[in-house]
């Protein structure tokens, strides 16, 4: 991912906090000589051998991991929140441009299989449903349901690189950032709203 220095965020704990809020991803990975992309919630965690990894699963009808046997390489993208920037809230001219936070995610597959399959079920399940009134407990799921994880395949991936990019006007002066913030808010677009609180928190 193409980022301009002033807009690298090499903070490690900055980007996992990141992740572990945005974990709805894209995992990208080259199937058959052709590029495939799933949307699915990847989650951030230090394994028993203190490396980060990424955690998740797709469908086995989902053909993409038949390429993670041929080739281990994968790509996994996170997106938080982004919006336009209209010029027009400068005091001198210049064009648009837009506002954003993103992570890439590098690193090896491997699929993984038997109990830690379960435990990785387990892990999301609790992150999502902590705040239920009647929460969802795999432990408390019949056999005849827990039959649906045969049509899954599992996998970890151990992160090689991570790209962290937070373009949110760092290059503008102190007027301009303030004023570009200052017409966000009064926009009713959530993500505008929470791009001017990123501003608000990004070092300069």
């Amino acid at each position: 991912m193409y980022t301009p220095e002033i807009y690298k965020n090499e903070n490690q704990e900055e980007i996992k906090k990141f992740l572990q809020e945005n974990s709805f991803g894209i995992l990208i990975n080259q199937t058959n000589g052709k590029l495939c992309a799933t949307h699915i919630p990847l989650e951030v965690e230090t394994n028993e051998e203190g490396n980060e990894i990424l955690y998740g699963h797709i469908s086995k009808e989902n053909p993409q991991w038949n390429g993670f046997i041929d080739n281990d390489q994968v790509l996994a993208v996170f997106t938080g929140p982004h919006s336009y920037i209209s010029s027009s809230w400068y005091d001198h001219e210049n064009v648009p441009t837009w506002n954003y936070i993103a992570v890439h995610v590098y690193g090896k597959i491997k699929i993984i299989e038997g109990e830690a399959v379960i435990e990785s079920l387990k892990k999301l399940v609790d992150k999502y449903e902590q705040n239920s009134k009647n929460p969802v407990r795999i432990a408390d799921l019949s056999k005849k349901t827990m039959m649906q994880t045969r049509g899954i395949v599992a996998f970890e991936i151990e992160i090689t690189e991570i790209q962290a990019t937070r373009k949110l006007s760092q290059n503008r002066d102190e007027k301009n950032h303030q004023n570009i913030i200052s017409e966000l808010e009064k926009t009713e677009d959530f993500q505008a709203i929470a791009v001017a609180n990123e501003m608000k928190n990004c070092p300069r």
